[in-house]
């Protein structure tokens, strides 16, 4: 498997960058990692055949990784800032995973994009209660990603998903996320 390249720094280092600019590029890699760790499910086996539950997978994936952004960014830049970068990657990935599933499904009057956003605050509710080590997720966050993603599967892959998930996949998402992030928020940190 190929590991997914990420920016980590601005080819134009004199400007700081808005919180839209960061949440483009947060938003956009996180993406990747996402679909990324769908298809490696799908190549270890993993019965993905529906569009719903592949879009159900990536957008726990998400969830969780708006969240870690929301919590690695805090104390690193000010608090306006942080919650406008935060409401940027959201409002990104909800308009992506809008495109994304209405390319599939087309037109059939589900509100996609509000339906991605409730996930998104409910996620936040319930990421909110687990302690975030600097270094990562955690394990009580990875297990309750692991479990949503396990309520998804076909019950034959509920047995070996969680533990697919938490010491396979999310290591190289949260690995290339948080590299990312302490790359752009960097000379954000120094500007100050």
């Amino acid at each position: 498997m190929k590991p997914i390249r990420v920016k980590t720094l601005w080819f134009r280092k004199e400007a700081a960058r808005t919180p839209a600019e960061l949440a483009s590029v947060l938003a956009s890699t996180l993406w990747r990692l996402a679909e990324k760790l769908v298809d490696n499910m799908s190549r270890a086996e993993y019965d993905i055949v529906s569009p719903a539950r592949g879009f159900k997978i990536i957008a726990e994936v998400l969830a969780l990784g708006l969240h870690l952004c929301d919590r690695w960014a805090y104390g690193r830049i000010d608090e306006d800032r942080r919650a406008a970068l935060v409401q940027a990657i959201g409002a990104h990935l909800a308009g992506t995973m809008e495109r994304n599933v209405r390319a599939l499904v087309g037109a059939d009057g589900r509100d996609y994009r509000a339906e991605f956003i409730a996930l998104l605050n409910r996620r936040a509710a319930d990421y909110a209660s687990f302690a975030i080590p600097a270094s990562g997720a955690g394990f009580p966050a990875l297990r309750y990603l692991g479990q949503q993603i396990r309520e998804a599967m076909d019950e034959h892959d509920q047995h070996w998903v969680m533990d697919q998930v938490m010491d396979i996949e999310m290591p190289e998402v949260l690995g290339a996320l948080k590299k990312t992030l302490d790359g752009l928020l960097a000379p954000a940190a120094a500007a100050r």
